[in-house]
């Protein structure tokens, strides 16, 4: 596997021989035991003997040879044969990796494909995670609110101390991730002639519910495409019979919003 930030992949000789396998021969040519060689590749000892039989079935011929007596009380060697296929997979595992760079070096010269894949790599509990740009700051001697321009051209206001906004390096026109929790959203379906305080506040059409054993997830589709995702109590759903088709409102405060830039 590459050691690259956009691209892995995993190399293997006849759909099942990998690095693993090939962790194994190099073990047991360099300390000559199989028990050493099984515990270095991640095998059990029966297991290290059943991928080895069964990679030796495959190639019609022995991968290992037995010696005993000597100074070191014999031990394992590998055959012509497994010594071929080591340095082959040596060989391949270099092309591959080489490969695996040039794509990668490819990738970062593309700005708007690698600012795509590194939002996309990042890896958060948080549900909702929507990419954009940052359209305003309006700073405090405390809070600081920072308002993100979305895809779908609506704007997510989050606020956040003045110091993280420092130490973030905010500034306007600068991508930024604006992160919710399923379980801040709010939906409503009828403000029943009220207003609501919170400053975030999105009227979509739902477009699926997923009903769990307890909870649910509801997916709020907006003007544009953009979908945000309330986790809602399978009692509410009931309550306020929610449906696919439904218009609703999502609601959630602007501190419930986390702030994430490309460092």
């Amino acid at each position: 596997m590459a050691d690259s930030a956009f691209l892995t992949g995993d190399l293997k000789l006849a759909g099942r021989l990998d690095a693993r396998f090939f962790t194994l021969l190099a073990a047991i040519d360099s300390t000559g035991s199989i028990n050493k060689a099984a515990s270095t590749a991640g095998y059990s000892y029966k297991g290290a003997w059943l991928v080895l039989e069964t990679a030796a079935n495959l190639a019609s011929e022995p991968l290992l040879a037995r010696t005993t007596g000597g100074k070191g009380g014999g031990g394992t060697q590998l055959t012509p044969a497994a010594r071929e296929l080591l340095a082959a997979w040596h060989r391949l595992e270099s092309a591959h990796l080489g490969f695996l760079r040039a794509q990668e070096a490819w990738i970062t010269q593309q700005p708007a494909l690698a600012g795509l894949l590194r939002r996309i790599s990042m890896k958060t509990t948080a549900r909702n995670q929507f990419a954009g740009r940052i359209s305003a700051i309006e700073s405090g001697p405390v809070s600081t609110q920072v308002t993100v321009t979305i895809a779908g051209g609506q704007e997510i206001v989050a606020t956040l101390t003045t110091a993280a906004a420092t130490r973030l390096q905010l500034a306007p026109d600068k991508e930024a991730i604006a992160l919710v929790k399923s379980s801040a959203v709010v939906l409503v379906t009828d403000f029943a002639g009220y207003l609501l305080s919170a400053r975030n506040q999105f009227a979509g059409t739902i477009s699926r519910v997923e009903r769990g054993a307890v909870s649910s997830l509801v997916i709020l589709t907006l003007p544009g495409g953009t979908n945000m995702t309330a986790s809602v109590t399978n009692d509410a759903v009931d309550a306020l019979a929610l449906a696919v088709g439904q218009p609703a409102t999502a609601v959630f405060k602007a501190y419930s919003v986390m702030l994430a830039v490309a460092a």
